[in-house]
């Protein structure tokens, strides 16, 4: 088995900003959670108040987000992102999601803007997932 079996080519070389492409999906989520995460970390006291979360809570999750980001950005950067860490990504993503809504209704105590920024933030993280899963099944079926 070759390495060429677990990697993924570009639709077209030069595509990372392609939303078509894994690698553009992954840029994308890479860039929108690593800003995210800077908000969470620069603006934990006036954005924890906010959103009801609390300056500890969004610091903690800033760096989580900035990680993951970091993370991700560098699966993005590779030429060829390895299927498997792509679905990792994937997976992380849906779990995400599902964790935010639970945080929100078990841990959480949100304010309305928060009850409002919880649903909106997990829906574009689900479609983060769903544009890497369609771009990884595209990239998979056209490979040679």
């Amino acid at each position: 088995m070759s390495a060429h079996v677990n990697t993924l080519t570009p639709a077209r070389p030069g595509s990372v900003f392609s939303l078509r492409t894994v690698r553009g999906a992954l840029a994308l989520d890479a860039l929108v959670t690593g800003g995210n995460g800077l908000a969470y970390l620069v603006l934990s006291g006036p954005l924890g108040e906010l959103l009801g979360a609390g300056r500890t809570t969004l610091v903690d999750v800033g760096l989580l987000l900035l990680g993951y980001a970091l993370a991700v950005g560098a699966l993005a950067a590779r030429r060829r992102p390895p299927v498997l860490g792509v679905r990792a990504v994937i997976d992380v993503n849906l779990a995400w999601v599902v964790l935010s809504l639970v945080a929100m209704e078990v841990w959480l105590e949100p304010t309305t803007a928060g009850s409002v920024w919880i649903p909106v933030q997990a829906a574009a993280v689900a479609l983060f997932a769903v544009l890497q899963f369609t771009a990884l099944r595209r990239e998979t079926r056209e490979r040679p």
